[in-house]
């Protein structure tokens, strides 16, 4: 196991690196100059001459060759500076900084929507196979499968502003100064955000549940005596897990992505806003800045779930 995790920990830094430097060219060759963007101003309405450009240019190492910017970025990056904003004018990582609880706070409630609803309902859909309350849930797997996080978010709204009068508050308050009003404020994304993702979940759950449950080693444990909820529980569940861990950790992915659509819809003010609003101003270190946060959550998340599946089953080894 200690193997196992050592070198899936070298295979981290390597795809990291490669990321980084997939991020960094894009960056460069979509359109827009990152010296003219800063002197034309938030609004694009600024005067600047070509000298005044060209100056800028140099003084940012703008025409230093392409792996010498790269170098100076991961240098800067490896100290814990993101650059500045060019529409605010504030160290990004400072923006990062007070944005991130909000987008983790919001992925955790979405995290556990995901879990109550995915994984209980898989397991009691294929315990109950071919009934009507199997019918009835894997129905609402193929509409959370069918409907994107934002159609189901705007449902969300319109039927709350319309029978309870409710609309997404314009200032977002934070856990630790008033969790209950936090939680009535992320509770409404997450279940928009998690009602997308469990789709998925929930067939997979249902699927590696029955097959393991044809297994010889279950019919072996029924025919010892033992309960159909103990032989469930103790054989079936864990085995038919495995698949199900990985799928979850590429869900993780889809659902830090699905925060920049749900956090615009319903005003919450967390990373993925934060990119939507760099995307429109054009500023071009804080899109780099994030998509490369998004990037290392992506590989973190798929990480843990390497190592998680090792420690369900024993037998994953690099061979």
């Amino acid at each position: 196991m200690t193997q196992y995790i050592i070198r899936r920990l070298l295979m981290f830094f390597p795809t990291l690196i490669g990321v980084s430097i997939a991020i960094f060219v894009l960056m460069r060759v979509i359109p827009g100059d990152v010296a003219a963007l800063i002197l034309g101003g938030p609004e694009g309405e600024g005067t600047y001459t070509m000298e005044d450009l060209e100056n800028l240019r140099e003084q940012m190492g703008l025409n230093d060759p392409i792996y010498v910017q790269y170098g100076r970025w991961v240098w800067d990056l490896l100290r814990g500076d993101l650059g500045d904003s060019i529409a605010l004018g504030r160290p990004i990582a400072g923006e990062i900084k007070r944005q991130f609880p909000i987008t983790l706070q919001l992925a955790f409630f979405t995290a556990i929507v995901v879990t109550l609803i995915a994984i209980p309902v898989g397991i009691l859909a294929a315990v109950r196979q071919d009934t009507w309350i199997d019918y009835i849930l894997r129905s609402v797997a193929i509409i959370g499968l069918a409907a994107p996080s934002f159609f189901i978010g705007m449902l969300i709204i319109l039927g709350l502003s319309t029978q309870f009068r409710w609309i997404p508050p314009v200032m977002f308050v934070s856990l630790w100064d008033d969790p209950l009003t936090s939680l009535q404020q992320l509770i409404f994304p997450a279940l928009a955000l998690g009602f997308a993702s469990q789709g998925l979940l929930l067939r997979m759950t249902r699927t590696q549940l029955l097959e393991c449950l044809r297994e010889d080693y279950v019919r072996t444990a029924r025919a010892k005596g033992l309960s159909e909820s103990s032989v469930v529980r103790r054989h079936a569940v864990r085995n038919a897990l495995l698949p199900v861990v990985t799928v979850a950790g590429v869900q993780i992915g889809f659902l830090f992505s699905g925060t920049i659509v749900i956090e615009t819809l319903f005003n919450v003010p967390g990373i993925g806003r934060g990119l939507i609003r760099a995307i429109t101003i054009r500023d071009l270190p804080m899109i780099q800045a994030y998509v490369m946060y998004f990037a290392l959550i992506a590989l973190i998340a798929n990480l843990i779930v390497d190592v998680t599946y090792a420690w369900l089953d024993p037998r994953i080894r690099y061979g």
